[in-house]
């Protein structure tokens, strides 16, 4: 509770327990999957889980104070103590107004089991309900050429969109990082390792052993950062899009023909197709990097974005302003900025580059169309939706 007497909750939310109404409380209490809170003015609001009627408080009356139980709740008054919920004892039990000498009659109560006073378990006739499962939601999406890609917080994979190839049939396992790339896609497993599918051209989706870091998919071709830090790239070497620099590395990104990694000290290094200038990437210092079809863009210390490479579209026309995320796709960019707000630039074709409203964690451009994960784990796409690529599933 805030000195200013209003309510502050955090963790498991699955049923609102963590979602206080506002106001002005001078009492608060949190139960398994239910809160309580006594307002100013005395009277009881409860909010979470209501199966059992624990956050069905009664009304009228001034109270004192209030617990919450796993499926009851109870709190004292002014003269007397009120329950309500699951296993209750009867409403406003009376308390005396002064101690008796005597021990006064019990009030007639349904019989229950005996239960040790000691002993910390439940009765048998009553378990605690069991606990809920955490909700399945997205952590991280990655967009196409035409499908994409999302990770789930299960560490498990589900693609959607174009399905020739095998692109959208992912491999199982526990996952923790995803690229889509034009025909194919890589992701990184629990283990350090990565696994590829779709398209296998050039052994583009044929990864070398060993652990890494970090992978990223591209047009024909793949890269991944060891976990010593090194470049690797496998599949096409057009151009020497699969012969990247040595040093130490802690991102790569992959696109159409080149690609770029940032280095420990945040310096930005392209290699392989040099046409349009775009693997001559900017002096200074970077956080993060976007690789897209003929151009890229990288994000600054301070949340700038710099883009460089073809202009076609406008896409290396990155907005100003202050961001904590960018992608770039086929001909246009998105960026995230601290609000989680999305804007994107470039190529406005199949409106991939329209304002969305939300809030978003991630965001990923693909080759017409955009996917975003929004803050509560779903995701969002818009563009072209030629082969459902835009009609991301479920979590």
């Amino acid at each position: 509770m805030r000195e200013s007497g209003a309510i502050a909750c955090w963790g498991l939310n699955n049923f609102g327990q963590a979602d206080p109404p506002p106001g002005v409380f001078s009492d608060v209490s949190a139960g398994s999957w239910h809160t309580c809170g006594l307002r100013d003015s005395g009277h009881l609001e409860c909010w979470g889980d209501d199966k059992y009627g624990q956050t069905s408080a009664p009304t009228g009356g001034r109270y004192l104070t209030v617990a919450a139980g796993t499926r009851h709740s109870c709190a004292i008054r002014e003269r007397g103590v009120s329950c309500w919920g699951g296993r209750t004892l009867p409403p406003a039990l009376p308390l005396p107004a002064t101690q008796p000498t005597t021990q006064p009659e019990e009030p007639t109560v349904a019989p229950s089991p005996t239960v040790d006073p000691q002993t910390p378990h439940p009765e048998p006739t009553d378990p605690p309900a069991p606990p809920t499962p955490t909700p399945t939601t997205f952590t991280a999406v990655s967009a196409g050429s035409w499908h994409s890609c999302a990770l789930r917080n299960t560490g498990a994979i589900a693609c959607w969109g174009l399905s020739s190839n095998a692109r959208t049939t992912p491999p199982t396992g526990s996952f923790t990082a995803i690229s889509a790339g034009s025909d194919h896609s890589c992701a990184l497993r629990s283990t350090g390792a990565v696994a590829c599918w779709g398209l296998n051209n050039n052994n583009r989706a044929t990864p070398p052993s060993g652990s890494f870091t970090a992978v990223s998919a591209g047009s024909n071709f793949s890269c991944g950062v060891s976990s010593a830090g090194a470049l690797q790239c496998w599949g096409s070497n057009l151009s020497g899009a699969s012969n990247p620099p040595t040093g130490s590395y802690s991102t790569v990104d992959s696109g159409d023909n080149f690609a770029c990694g940032l280095t420990s000290a945040g310096v930005v290094s392209c290699w392989g197709d040099s046409n349009d200038g775009k693997t001559n990437a900017p002096a200074g210092t970077f956080t993060a990097i976007g690789v897209g079809g003929n151009f890229a863009c990288a994000l600054s210390g301070t949340g700038a974005i710099s883009c460089w490479g073809l202009n076609s579209d406008g896409q290396t026309n990155a907005p100003s302003g202050s961001f904590t995320a960018v992608s770039a796709g086929a001909r246009h960019a998105c960026a995230l900025n601290s609000a989680g707000a999305v804007t994107c630039w470039g190529d406005s074709g199949n409106g991939r580059t329209a304002a969305q409203t939300g809030t978003f964690t991630a965001v990923s451009a693909g080759f017409e169309h955009t996917c975003a994960l929004r803050s509560a784990g779903t995701i969002l796409c818009w563009g072209n939706s030629a082969n459902g690529r835009t009609s991301a599933p479920a979590p």
